[in-house]
């Protein structure tokens, strides 16, 4: 992780600028009541922008504006590298990214540039005070690694060569190009696209004759003949099967026919022989003549019979 400490030597007092501090007013005003914290962030950048970085006094300032305890404004502070917590640069301040990804694709070789044509040591404007840098973790472009970040902006896929020039160029007062700094266009694959690149894609000449309109049109294409092969198969097996049987004129129905077989009524009677005393399930079991003995024994509590 970046080390992120408030310099050593700090100014006296902080003070926002009159149009600054109707802007900051104006910005507490879009958050609810109880809310003014939210816009932390919002503050301590224009603040940035004021002095060019974020000062202690200034943490102070904020805290009181916002209604903030102190150690919560600093650690906001002191949590996003996109705040500077020393002095810089008059005309920039370069934040070297040194996650895995770009010290894999060569930051080392940009830390390099920077201790010889900056300053030896991070935080430490160059001699004439133009310059100043610092190494900070991942700027969200590892596919452009290694890459760089001169606040608001990032220059990317970045050698000790074009790096220099990129310095040499902030010197200068020339204008910079954001982004790679090669000839690939944002995180497209180096050397060029190599995917869609058929000029018909674009010029309008494909519309309506793309594969997938002619697949559409060859599917519907089958699924209308297998409906006309299956019409006709239905009418060919039509044609073969006999003529259906005369149905009976609606006046005169067809008996009905018994539910149950006579042999079935004949075994059902004989088991009735068999089972003589049926319990007759319309009485309680209470009633003494459900009993096998018709009631006419006597059982005692203990069970035998009297």
């Amino acid at each position: 992780m970046s080390v992120r400490r408030l310099a050593a030597e700090q100014p006296e007092s902080f003070a926002l600028t009159p149009e600054n501090l109707a802007w900051a007013q104006k910005t507490v005003e879009k958050f609810p009541a109880g809310r003014q914290a939210s816009a932390v962030i919002q503050i301590l950048w224009r603040i940035q922008e004021q002095e060019g970085w974020v000062s202690e006094p200034a943490i102070r300032w904020v805290g009181e504006f916002l209604d903030m305890p102190y150690i919560r404004v600093l650690e906001v502070a002191t949590f996003y590298t996109m705040f500077l917590l020393a002095p810089v640069g008059r005309k920039a301040h370069i934040q070297v990214c040194g996650t895995t990804p770009c010290m894999i694709a060569g930051a080392g070789e940009l830390l390099k540039v920077c201790r010889s044509r900056i300053h030896a040591e991070p935080f430490h404007p160059s001699a004439n005070g133009d310059l100043s840098w610092e190494e900070v973790e991942c700027l969200g472009a590892c596919v452009n690694a290694p890459m760089v970040q001169i606040v608001p902006d990032t220059y990317e896929d970045l050698t000790a060569e074009s790096f220099g020039k990129l310095i040499d160029d902030i010197e200068a007062g020339r204008p910079l190009e954001p982004g790679p700094q090669t000839d690939r266009f944002n995180s497209m694959p180096i050397g060029g696209a190599r995917v869609l690149t058929s000029p018909e894609l674009y010029d309008g000449s494909m519309i309506g004759q793309g594969a997938g309109l002619a697949a559409a049109r060859e599917a519907i294409a089958a699924r209308e003949a297998a409906e006309v092969a299956k019409a006709a198969e239905a009418a060919a097996a039509a044609a073969e099967a006999p003529a259906p049987a005369a149905a009976a004129p609606a006046g005169d129905p067809a008996p009905a026919k018994d539910p149950v077989a006579p042999a079935v009524k004949v075994q059902a009677e004989a088991d009735k022989e068999k089972v003589p005393n049926q319990v007759d399930q319309s009485k309680p079991a209470s009633d003494p003549s459900v009993r096998p003995d018709g009631g006419k024994e006597q059982v005692a509590q203990s069970g035998e019979k009297k």
